[in-house]
């Protein structure tokens, strides 16, 4: 308890004084100058934002995008772009609300792009879309499951004929189109990268304000092509809350579970100078930190906590038997009920994380349990034959093999015939074998070794002779 009460201080400690040197250092580097292009003639062209917003929609990124926009603004941008991947929404619908609000009411024109091919955009947080002032979407991203729509002042969520659609479903570019779902100045094939993002936005009109983010120029060959003439800014997450937004990923936050459970259970039964426990606090802590913001069962987290203990009584035999098939088990149930689903998006861990970590985890108590016991148990060979002729306890029956106490230690043990001696009888050893002890039980057992020793230091031993067949002194 001692190791592991260090690590969890070390560990704090070192995570708040990494986030204060993170936070300090992204303040000293915040420039609100604004990357402007001068053309020609003599026009100004002030820059264009791009936020990336991917994961679950939770607290992180609403305050992200919230910043975003303040810094947008500050800087002098013409317009922010947020270009999501998102597969659903974390946070309460009151938060969402007030997202909806500030992009409604945002003193910079905001687009939202729902790309690159492949991304989805689902959840409450998606009916930004109604409110964002251009919007767009990839070949082969998904946008739906919006839910009951939510209210803000300033604006009417309203998706017309796609609202039933897109409340339990979700629909791909074909049908968002037909649907008249975006607000877009280009009718192509899509948005497929950020640069026609920024085309689609090009010319539109706010508060007297027209974008200009591309310009049209004709090729040497007579063709016709859109180049963006904006600069275009790309931010991200910081390291501290990128770290925490990534942890609060269902396959993430399930793998630091295991890991960290697995090694604090390592630490308890092995020696060492706490590596592992300073380790496994810190998955302990980013896990937890992760499942309190995703839709975790708490039974479940329960149940992988049991897992644990099973697995701690065989460690603590030193013998992978019966609570270890339980443990692993337990394991299984846990994972496969761990999160509750959320619309359109299955919370489960994928099929490689189900197996990293199931398989990890029979793996490390299964394969490396040995190991474990061997850690917990060894002592120096070299000096180790007093302990031969010893007296001890039997903790768990020796039946090939089990524990006993000898000396204040406890030690693996294995029979030296083939009775077996049951918990709480009294052994003698009989024998040392690498790091096992070989006993026998008191009754029947064989001459009393240190009382053998013991004749030999005081006097020769007696020649024994053979009269009719029989030995004698």
């Amino acid at each position: 308890m001692r190791r592991l009460a260090i690590a969890l201080l070390t560990t704090a400690a070192g995570l708040s004084l990494f986030a204060g040197g993170v936070s300090a250092q992204d303040d000293q580097g915040d420039d609100p100058t604004p990357d402007t292009v001068v053309t020609p003639g003599g026009a100004t062209i002030a820059p264009v934002d791009v936020l990336q917003v991917s994961g679950f929609m939770d607290d992180i990124l609403v305050a992200e995008i919230r910043d975003a926009i303040e810094r947008a603004d500050d800087s002098g941008a013409q317009a922010l772009i947020l270009q999501v991947n998102s597969d659903g929404t974390v946070v309460d619908d009151r938060v969402v609300e007030a997202l909806l609000e500030d992009i409604a009411t945002a003193p910079v024109p905001i687009g939202v792009w729902v790309g690159p091919t492949g991304s989805r955009f689902y959840g409450p947080a998606a009916q930004m879309l109604a409110v964002a002032d251009v919007t767009g979407m990839a070949p082969g991203a998904r946008v739906g499951y919006f839910g009951v729509p939510l209210s803000i002042p300033s604006a009417e969520i309203d998706f017309g004929i796609a609202e039933e659609t897109l409340r339990n479903g979700s629909v791909g570019l074909s049908e968002a189109r037909a649907l008249d779902i975006f607000r877009q100045r280009i009718n192509d094939e899509g948005v497929p990268t950020v640069t026609s993002m920024l085309q689609a936005m090009n010319g539109y009109e706010e508060l007297g304000v027209i974008l200009v983010t591309t310009e049209q120029v004709v090729t040497d060959d007579g063709n016709t092509r859109f180049d963006t003439v904006a600069i275009v800014r790309f931010s991200k997450l910081s390291l501290i809350d990128q770290l925490f937004h990534t942890v609060a990923s269902p396959p993430v936050a399930y793998l630091l579970l295991l890991t960290g459970l697995a090694l604090l259970v390592f630490e308890f039964f092995t020696a060492g100078v706490g590596v592992a426990g300073v380790v496994g606090a810190v998955c302990t802590f980013l896990a937890f930190s992760g499942l309190a913001v995703l839709p975790t069962r708490t039974w479940a987290v329960v149940v992988i906590g049991l897992a644990m203990l099973a697995f701690s009584v065989d460690v603590q035999v030193g013998i992978p038997r019966f609570w270890t098939g339980v443990g692993l088990v337990l394991t299984v149930i846990g994972t496969w009920f761990l999160f509750e689903p959320l619309p359109g998006a299955s919370m489960r861990p994928g099929w490689i994380a189900l197996i990293t970590g199931v398989g990890g985890i029979a793996l490390t108590f299964v394969v490396g349990m040995p190991n474990m016991v061997r850690t917990r148990f060894a002592t120096p060979t070299i000096g180790r034959e007093w302990m031969i002729g010893e007296l001890g306890t039997v903790i768990d029956d020796v039946d090939p093999d089990g524990v006993v106490e000898v000396g204040n230690g406890r030690w693996r043990a294995r029979t030296n015939r083939a009775t077996p001696v049951m918990r709480g009888d009294e052994i003698r050893v009989a024998a040392i074998d690498g790091i096992t002890l070989e006993v026998e039980p008191l009754e029947g057992a064989a001459k009393d070794y240190r009382e053998r020793r013991g004749a030999s230091d005081d006097a020769e031993p007696p020649v024994e002779t053979v009269t009719d067949g029989q030995l004698s002194p």
